[in-house]
């Protein structure tokens, strides 16, 4: 038999009863969902260590006048201490274009002459400055680049799978005609073909990269666009008559759009890494530009005396090790943040 409540007996309704939350201002400002993200980020060991990397960079970057200022119009261009082929070690008396001495300078180095704190390469081109301002030409081409694959990408994955059947056959088979192309050695020869045409710059590499690279997001964009566009809710707005467009920009993509956003994430440290091979290959920019790899390709002639000249190899390549590692630990968390199989395990 049921047990009846008397009438006019007080009961804790079930509003009080539930544990209760309180919500701060940055959760309703930025809210829950992306609240839930950003707590998600800071809380992750990795993410703590990627994000320091990066923040470090762009410290490096943004302070490159002042940490190093530069000699010449063109602040890219690494001054060269005379003409000798032979590399100079560390701390070694910088005698011809010599930099105008940082407020820093004085304080730390305690003389008041500038010495090439991590070297000189071959053709003396001062490591230090070729590492302090290839910084800024890491960050320019990893966000044009990615920028530009990025929109490609979703734009053509997107119209593929949005409208399916003919339009999806004819994209799709473009773009496996694209992945089968060997992407650094096609990014290669586009290159070599640009750069007698447009000149030696950052434009070749670049345009040779983004032509190249903008498959993968197209394909993940697609996928996650052909499980969205059947749900009830995207039926609902084509019953009411919506336009292709705004379904398309205003219910599909932000909603699919998560998983690509962590491959551009962690794309950034490959485009750079990509870009830096290409300088190491002379391909792209002119010899002497502020580019990680550039400073790389001048220790080619020495690998058989890295014990002696290490140091035009280990610092340049420390710091492309470091910008890489950041870029990709943030998108690895990113990554277990956005899947929602993986939520709670972190």
């Amino acid at each position: 038999m049921a047990e009846t409540i008397p009438i006019g007996t007080s009961n804790i309704p079930l509003i009080d009863a539930a544990p209760t939350r309180k919500i701060g201002r940055l959760e309703r400002f930025l809210g829950p969902e992306n609240y839930r993200i950003v707590r998600g980020l800071l809380k992750t060991p990795a993410s703590i260590l990627g994000f320091t990397l990066i923040l470090f960079f762009l410290f490096i970057a943004i302070a490159a006048p002042w940490i190093i200022p530069p000699v010449g119009r063109d602040p890219y261009q690494i001054p060269r201490d005379g003409f000798s082929a032979e590399p100079r070690p560390m701390m070694s008396e910088w005698n011809r274009n010599v930099p105008a001495l940082p407020f820093w300078w004085k304080p730390i180095m305690k003389t008041d002459k500038w010495v090439h704190i991590l070297g000189t390469s071959q053709g003396q081109y001062d490591v230090f400055y070729g590492v302090i301002w290839g910084t800024r030409t890491a960050f320019r081409t990893g966000f044009i680049v990615v920028i530009a694959t990025f929109l490609i990408g979703v734009i053509v994955g997107s119209v593929s799978a949005y409208y399916g059947g003919a339009v999806d056959n004819i994209i799709m088979r473009v773009v496996d005609v694209f992945l089968t192309l060997p992407f650094l050695l096609a990014a290669l020869i586009m290159a070599a073909v640009l750069t007698p045409r447009i000149g030696k710059s950052l434009i070749p590499a670049i345009i040779a990269l983004i032509t190249f690279g903008w498959m993968g997001y197209a394909r993940i964009i697609r996928g996650d666009i052909l499980s969205i566009k059947e749900r009830d809710y995207i039926m609902a707005a084509r019953v009411i008559g919506a336009k292709d467009g705004r379904i398309l920009f205003k219910h599909i993509l932000p909603n699919a759009i998560f998983p690509t956003l962590v491959l551009a994430s962690l794309a950034i440290g490959d485009v750079v890494l990509s870009f830096a091979a290409l300088s190491f290959l002379g391909i792209g920019t002119q010899v002497g530009y502020a580019d990680w790899g550039q400073v790389l390709s001048f220790a080619r002639n020495w690998i058989s005396s890295l014990t002696t000249y290490w140091y035009i190899v280990v610092w340049p390549g420390l710091i492309l090790v470091m910008f890489v590692m950041g870029w990709n630990l943030v998108g690895d968390a990113l990554r277990d943040v956005l899947d929602p199989r993986l939520r709670g395990k972190n």
